[in-house]
């Protein structure tokens, strides 16, 4: 074992199952370990590295900031957090944006909202927020009673209560459970992720969306992984014709850095104030930098060729030898193989491919702007390593 993995095996808490290797040093979709080794990097940090790594256009906006100052704390206003803001809203029609380190305090934002709202609209006891069975929304105790899925609640009973899970893609359970409980919310994923990357059905959506309206019950769209550009559009929900209240997000939006955000709509813009919610790092100025040089380039031309990408990927996939189904949407994707990912995945480690799992499959998320070129050479040998038999 080497010293590194030695160190953190003896002081790092054991919550990750690492891979073998130790990432020195990058450029793009390219990465090298210790040893030298080249990999095309498949993953992105778990949808993190929008623009790859050490990507010039966000270093440099990092850089710049840096040298100015790294951090204020939320009782002083500072450029960049506002410039985000206003680029978030301008974007997405949404009207207020908190700012806070990653997707579970993004929901966690977003919960509160709901609760806060539905008690000063309807009363105290319409708090029940509904989620979907095998949705994933966070590792808090809340968050983590938001996912719909048993496994993740078994250690940590008792959880947050407040929250009942209904099956995706029927929304006639869904409004049955709404009408049964005292509602106030709605939280859902466009894409599973974690629960397999798994998109929802467009009319499900629609269904929902609608019946939310009528009833004054709040649409709020986790975007944690599937936002950012990360689907094909700015924000997944874009690609099913809805508005939401509430829109959380993170990962891709700090291009590296820690950064989420809970954008409010115009029926909840003014539901939190004054000591209602707040971040010591929230809005951090060096994170909001960077994140705008990422916001700012993804105009419909850089979308598009996502789109692009993403149908290459997809069309060179489906059907191939070794490989069951593909699912998802954008440069989320997920593969369901014959042979078992963790094969897979080692398979295509040792060829110099670094991909994900979720669930069952090998999962998908390379940097948005990887080289056509790379992600052929990857595809190719995530073919390969499908095909493999056993």
């Amino acid at each position: 074992m080497s010293e590194l993995k030695t160190l953190d095996k003896t002081y790092v808490a054991g919550t990750y199952n690492r891979f073998p290797v130790e990432i020195v040093s990058g450029k793009g979709s390219e990465v090298f370990d210790d040893t030298g080794k080249r990999y095309i990097d498949m993953g992105s940090g778990i949808a993190v590295n929008s623009f790859g790594i050490a990507d010039d256009i966000w270093k440099n906006a990092v850089i710049e900031q840096l040298d100015k100052v790294q951090h204020t704390s939320n009782l002083y206003y500072t450029a960049p957090c506002a410039r985000l803001a206003k680029l978030l809203c301008e974007r997405t029609g949404m009207k207020k944006v908190f700012f806070c380190n990653s997707g579970a305090e993004a929901n966690e934002c977003a919960i509160k909202v709901a609760r806060k709202y539905a008690a000063e609209k309807k009363g105290a006891e319409y708090s029940t927020i509904i989620t979907l069975q095998n949705s994933f929304h966070g590792r808090t105790l809340t968050t983590l009673a938001a996912t719909g899925q048993e496994h993740y609640h078994e250690l940590f009973q008792p959880l947050t209560p407040g929250f009942v899970h209904t099956p995706a893609n029927d929304a006639e359970a869904l409004i049955k459970l709404a009408k049964e409980q005292k509602t106030a919310a709605i939280l859902f994923e466009c894409v599973q992720g974690e629960g397999g990357v798994i998109a929802l059905d467009k009319e499900f959506v629609q269904k929902i969306a609608a019946f939310a309206q009528k009833e004054d019950i709040l649409l709020m769209v986790d975007e944690v992984q599937t936002g950012n550009g990360r689907s094909g559009a700015l924000y997944a929900y874009m690609n099913f014709g809805i508005q939401p209240d509430v829109v959380t997000t993170a990962k891709g939006i700090g291009g590296g850095l820690p950064l989420g955000a809970a954008l409010l709509g115009d029926k909840v813009q003014s539901v939190l104030g004054f000591g209602d919610h707040g971040s010591t790092f929230g809005g951090n100025p060096v994170a909001c930098a960077g994140a705008v040089s990422i916001i700012e380039r993804m105009d419909e031309e850089f979308l598009a060729d996502v789109r692009k990408k993403s149908e290459y990927v997809f069309s060179a996939l489906s059907g191939a030898r070794g490989i069951k189904s593909v699912s998802g949407m954008g440069l989320m994707i997920g593969i369901e193989t014959e042979r078992p990912s963790a094969e897979v995945l080692k398979t295509c480690m040792e060829n110099g491919v670094l991909c994900l799992t979720a669930k069952t499959k090998v999962r998908l998320l390379p940097a948005l702007n990887i080289p056509m070129e790379m992600l052929a050479e990857a595809v190719d040998i995530i073919k390969r390593a499908c095909a493999e038999q056993e």
